[in-house]
């Protein structure tokens, strides 16, 4: 299985990844392993989350969310059961939510 989440810092900055370990790499990013996450200053915390069945279908999903270029949206998007307001664009791409 496979996540892809969205971060916030203190800034009020956002962060979107994909990996396969989502506590291992909030931990990461809390610890200011990630450049740009290090960037963001005090604390970083966790805003949504979803699981996929594949790291491929995280990752795709994972770009979907960043041409959104709105936050908010690409979080409400994350937080949304079904197609995430993306139509059948995802399905036709292979990515397939639970």
């Amino acid at each position: 299985m496979a996540w892809v989440y969205i971060l916030r810092g203190a800034s009020g900055r956002y962060y979107f990844g994909s990996t396969d370990d989502l506590e291992r790499r909030i931990t990461e990013h809390q610890r200011g392993d990630n450049h740009t996450t290090r960037r963001f200053g005090g604390t970083i915390e966790p805003v949504a989350c979803r699981e996929l069945p594949s790291i491929a279908g995280a990752r795709k999903f994972e770009i979907a969310l960043k041409r959104k270029k709105n936050p908010k949206l690409a979080v409400f998007m994350l937080q949304s059961p079904g197609r995430h307001g993306m139509g059948g664009r995802l399905a036709r791409r292979g990515v397939a939510d639970n």
